[in-house]
């Protein structure tokens, strides 16, 4: 899900969902809902009338599973926008006990914006060898409010460029659920432009942008942890993420300087009976060294899956530093496993120095849950997030946010 397509949308048509197995060796144990055993359906059992009972189903034989939605949205910085989102879940080992996924989206908007993104994750050599991967690429024009937590709405200033990112991390594992590995990160934006209304935004933007392009390439180094069976709709499990990139001109990039990710989750079947679970997850992003370019400065909605600050516009709020928190609760409506909710709440902090007086910012909201494939568990999420001053709105995703 890119951060763009989040921007306050205000209406959505989901046209119709295809969900699709392609057959090849037997499910030896298919994908069960938690506690006790209930009739469980997606939205194409729902079309065709089918309710068929999990470990009974005719899709046991198969071992990928794919699902595609058409939709379209509206937001007041893109207009009417339509979009293609595909979510591709597949075994790569016999033992059928983890889930690799791959995510690819394409976007195209009434003003001639288009961007197109593909997340990877994999797992090869009986899960001994993890592959992840985020590329993007972006024509879109957007709105930015400058550093810090201090601006207001009203200070959005309109930016446009086009953007580059193509990152792919591998890791082997050194123990169970344990890896470490190297990756190779270029964040290339071009033709940068912006408007001259003068204001708090400009300065910050042309204090640290001095050209209409940057370059930040670096070899980062990657240690993860990952009990999860399922990435894409984790009923319990942990997850940790440690990336320190080091961006080098020797590589290419326009200056050296470093960043260090951290991404913690956490999942926690909730009550530990039920099928519902409550999520927990930390993000941080600190520049450690050095000057990053401004539109590579950490920033809420700018992380791999676009997905921090649900109530906020992406780059609402940027900064040397970003520190996040999200907990939300996943829960069941329906006992066929069709229809399910969530409530959430986040907090953020954006800061330039370690002195700054750091100010939390809150988001919070709701959101509904529509099983499009029963076997890899994948969900639409369409969600309302508010934040304060007077930010709010609809959010989607196909898979859940975290």
């Amino acid at each position: 899900m890119t951060p763009l397509i989040r921007q306050n949308i205000t209406a959505i048509l989901i046209l119709f969902s295809v969900s699709v197995t392609q057959a090849s060796e037997r499910i030896k144990t298919p994908l069960k809902p938690m506690g006790a055993k209930l009739e469980s359906i997606d939205i194409v059992d729902f079309f065709k009338k089918e309710k068929t009972q999990i470990g009974k189903d005719s899709a046991e034989g198969r071992k990928l599973f794919f699902s595609i939605i058409p939709v379209v949205g509206y937001s007041m910085q893109s207009g009417l926008t339509g979009a293609i989102i595909t979510n591709t879940s597949f075994y790569t080992d016999a033992s059928k006990s983890r889930f690799s996924n791959l995510l690819i989206n394409g976007y195209y908007s009434e003003f001639h914006q288009y961007w197109f993104t593909a997340n990877n994750n994999l797992f090869f050599e009986k899960y001994k060898l993890h592959l992840i991967g985020d590329m993007r690429y972006y024509k879109f024009p957007t709105q930015t409010f400058g550093l810090g937590t201090n601006s207001t709405l009203s200070d959005a200033l309109k930016i446009d460029y086009s953007y580059l990112r193509i990152s792919q991390i591998i890791t082997r594992s050194l123990l169970p659920n344990f890896f470490i590995g190297i990756g190779y990160n270029l964040d290339y934006h071009w033709n940068i432009h912006s408007d001259s209304i003068q204001g708090k935004a400009l300065t910050d933007l042309t204090k640290f942008q001095k050209t209409n392009r940057s370059n930040s390439t670096g070899i980062s180094i990657n240690v993860i942890y990952d009990s999860r069976k399922n990435p894409e709709n984790p009923a319990a499990g942990s997850y940790g993420n440690l990336q320190f990139r080091p961006n080098m001109s020797l590589l290419g990039s326009d200056t050296n300087w470093q960043s260090l990710l951290v991404d913690l989750r956490h999942f926690i079947p909730f009550p530990a009976s039920s099928r519902n679970v409550l999520a927990i997850w930390n993000y941080y992003n600190f520049t450690l060294g050095g000057t990053a370019p401004y539109l590579d400065t950490p920033s809420i909605g700018w992380d791999a899956f676009s997905n921090t600050g649900r109530g906020y516009v992406p780059g609402r709020y940027t900064g040397k530093n970003l520190m996040y928190f999200e907990s939300e609760y996943r829960f069941a409506i329906s006992r066929n496993g069709l229809l399910g909710g969530v409530v959430f709440g986040n907090m953020q902090n954006i800061y330039q120095r370690w002195s700054d007086k750091h100010a939390l910012i809150p988001g919070g909201g709701i959101g509904i849950r529509l099983k499009m494939n029963k076997y890899s568990n994948t969900n639409l999420g369409i969600d309302y997030g508010f934040g304060v001053g007077g930010s709010h709105g609809l959010f989607f995703n196909l898979g859940e946010v975290f």
